[in-house]
């Protein structure tokens, strides 16, 4: 599965972003799939992460903040941020994975967004 993320761009602290992935080359159904972030100098971190149901689940960090979403017949992931710290601050990627929830191992990415939150 190919996966293109887009929406990022600036914001202020306490605004808002959403951010939308589109898969192809696969059915997304199959897939477990995720966001993951990744600031200067820091690990990966993972944001959020779906089943193909629809159970979500957060990283304490984002947790009431942020929520994603996917669509299985349109082929897409979004993840609603709100409520922006500038520690949100990072290029986020879109991942997938076959069998297992997503991970900062997982097997498909996107090519990265890049999000900026000032103060």
């Amino acid at each position: 599965v190919q996966l293109q993320a887009s929406g990022g761009g600036m914001a202020q602290a306490g605004g808002s972003l959403r951010l939308s992935c589109a898969a192809s080359g696969g059915t997304l159904s199959y897939y477990y799939m995720g966001w993951i972030r990744q600031a200067p100098g820091n690990e990966r971190e993972l944001v959020a992460r779906i089943t193909s149901g629809g159970t979500a689940t957060y990283a304490d960090s984002v947790k009431g903040r942020f929520t994603i979403s996917r669509d299985n017949v349109r082929h897409t992931v979004d993840l609603q941020m709100d409520s922006l710290k500038p520690e949100d601050t990072a290029i986020y990627y879109c991942a997938a994975d076959r069998g297992s929830p997503v991970s900062t191992r997982a097997a498909f990415w996107g090519q990265g967004t890049l999000v900026t939150v000032s103060s």
